[in-house]
This record gives structure tokens, sequence and C-alpha cells, in this order.
């Protein structure tokens, strides 16, 4: 029963994703539709910069705003940081 089960999901994804691709077609995205005033492309400059070097500025900064506004390091962790290793007590022969 459980390979039936497979069977069925199985084509059941394979033809819901082939109705997606016959359904979409991107030849009509070359067709201009009324009052279509598309601007200049941009630069390959211009796409680095808005797509790859914005976003890792973006997180830089933001990081770098967490760790420095982080308070959770003033706190002291009173379970490991207050044990003392070294023996205080000597023993008398």
């Amino acid at each position: 029963m459980d390979k039936k089960n497979a069977l069925r999901a199985g084509a059941l994804a394979a033809g819901t994703t082939l109705m997606m691709l016959l359904m979409s077609s991107p030849a009509l995205a070359l067709t201009r539709d009324d009052g279509d005033d598309p601007g200049k492309g941009l630069s390959v400059i211009e796409t680095l910069g808005l797509y790859v070097i914005l976003p890792v500025v973006l997180f830089l900064v933001i990081a770098g705003l967490v760790m420095a506004l982080d308070r959770s390091r003033a706190k002291k962790d009173t379970t490991s940081s207050n044990i003392n290793v070294k023996p205080e007590a000597r023993a008398k022969a």
C-alpha cells in the first residue's frame, strides 16, 4: 500500500509541475503591454552593487549593531564563573 501512495504522490507532483510549466509562457514576456514604458537597464556595476554589495553591507551593519548592543555578556554567570579551583586550605602535618 505504501508504494501505491508514493506513486500517486509522485504522479500528482509531476502533473502539477507540468501544468505550471505549460501554463506559464515566457514568450509572452516579449510582447509589450499598452502604456508600457520601461527604463534603461542596469549596468554590471549597478547590478552587483544593488544585489550583492548592498545586502552584504546591510548584513554587516545589522550584525555589528547586534553585537555592539548585546548586554548578555555583562551579566555574571553565577554557576561557573565564581568557582575557585585552587584549594585554600593547607594540610598541617
